[in-house]
Parts: structure tokens; C-alpha cells; sequence
């Protein structure tokens, strides 16, 4: 793996549109995957440390007890999902996958939103020129791509908490969330996108039913 800053691109919004064609053009699971791996495998360590970095600091944000709660969740949605995309990608598993993209529309408008969904979030406070960096931001889509689209799970990992007690519920193979239409004026916001149903009522946090947290750059 490179350890030093990648800079080949720019990752503008020309760019990131480029991609996000090649993204739309894909009509398999296997193949969506296959691209999201390739796209993913660019970010040097040092990209993933900076990425990292940023996590960490909106984390530390949050008030506690909810920050310790949530902190392995955010963590999960990133990395774990990350590796585990890697891992596919190397054992060959995409390829043994024909399954057609569930939802073209949602999936379609996805794509759509990438080019400038990497640079609605922008903080101009941040000192830290790679905190602003679109290529960091789209790190997070591509990786938001491949759970909602390859795994079809929600965009927020299982288990992670709610501010309020409410939670994204997993009833068989259905997923449910509270604020799943609630972001619809936050057109970048992964919510708009995500595969959970909107829920009518209130569900408590487990471990075994997914969350979503409202507000923050990497939600």
C-alpha cells in the first residue's frame, strides 16, 4: 500500500462525474462492486489516516454518554465496510455475482448527487487542508455505495444508536428507520438513498437493528 498523500487527482466535480458514469453504467452487483473496489483501492494509508483523522473529530464533537456509544458504530460504517470490500474485491467474489443493482432509480439518483454532494459539506473553518478535500468526502460514498447497493443493508451499520432512543429496525429482511424521509432537504445526506423503509413508529436501540445519526458530516 502507498503511504504517502495521493495526488494524481483532483477529484473535482468534472472529475468525480467521470466516475460516477462509470458508477451508473454498471448493471450487476458483481460489477458495481468490482468498481468500487478499484476506485477504493486508490486512498493511500495516509488518505485512510486523514479520513480517519476527520472521524474522529466529529466523534469528539458529539456529547457524551452518546459519543462513546456511537463511537465503534461510525467507525464499523467506515472501515469495516471498507476491508470487507477489499476482501471481496482480492478473493474474486464479485465476479461469482449476477444479481442486477435492486432499485435503478434510487441507485440512478445516487449517482447523480456525486458530483456535487463532494462538496456541499465543506467547512472553510477547518485548518487542516485534507479535512476539505473531495476526494476524502467521496472516500465515504463509494463506501456508502457499496452498502446499499452491493450488500443492500443500510447505509448506518447494525446496532448503532439514535439520539433519543430511536433506532433503524430490522424486521426479516425488511429495514425500518424513523428518519428515513427526514433528509430530503439534505440532498448529499446517504439517508435519501439508503434502502430502510420509513418506520411509523419509534423503535428502541439493540444490537441487533440499525441506526442512523442525524447532522454530521459523516452521516
Amino acid at each position: 500500500m502507498t503511504i504517502y498523500p495521493s495526488e494524481d487527482d483532483e477529484y473535482t466535480a468534472d472529475h468525480v462525474q467521470e466516475i460516477a458514469s462509470r458508477i451508473r453504467a454498471t448493471r450487476t452487483k458483481g460489477e458495481l462492486g468490482e468498481l468500487l473496489a478499484r476506485e477504493a483501492g486508490r486512498y493511500t494509508l495516509f488518505d485512510l489516516q486523514i479520513i480517519g483523522g476527520r472521524l474522529n473529530a466529529e466523534i469528539e464533537r458529539l456529547p457524551s454518554p452518546y459519543r462513546e456509544a456511537v463511537r465503534p458504530y461510525f467507525r464499523d460504517q467506515l472501515f469495516e465496510h471498507y476491508h470487507r470490500l477489499l476482501s471481496m474485491h482480492r478473493s474474486g467474489s464479485f465476479a461469482r455475482i449476477s444479481n442486477p443493482i435492486g432499485d435503478r432509480e434510487r441507485f440512478d439518483a445516487f449517482c447523480d448527487m456525486l458530483p456535487r454532494g463532494i462538496v456541499a459539506w465543506n467547512d472553510e473553518s477547518e485548518r487542516n487542508p485534507y479535512f476539505r478535500n473531495p476526494k476524502n468526502r467521496f472516500f465515504y460514498y463509494l463506501i456508502a455505495a457499496f452498502t446499499m447497493f452491493v450488500l443492500e443493508e443500510p447505509g448506518h451499520p447494525v446496532g448503532m444508536p439514535f439520539p433519543g432512543g430511536f433506532a433503524v429496525e430490522q424486521r426479516g429482511n425488511d429495514y425500518y428507520c424513523l428518519i428515513r424521509d427526514k433528509e430530503k432537504d439534505i440532498f448529499y445526506s446517504i439517508c435519501n438513498f439508503c434502502p430502510a423503509k420509513q418506520s411509523e413508529e419509534p423503535g428502541l436501540v439493540s444490537r441487533n437493528s440499525p441506526a442512523a445519526a442525524k447532522g454530521k458530516d459523516f452521516s
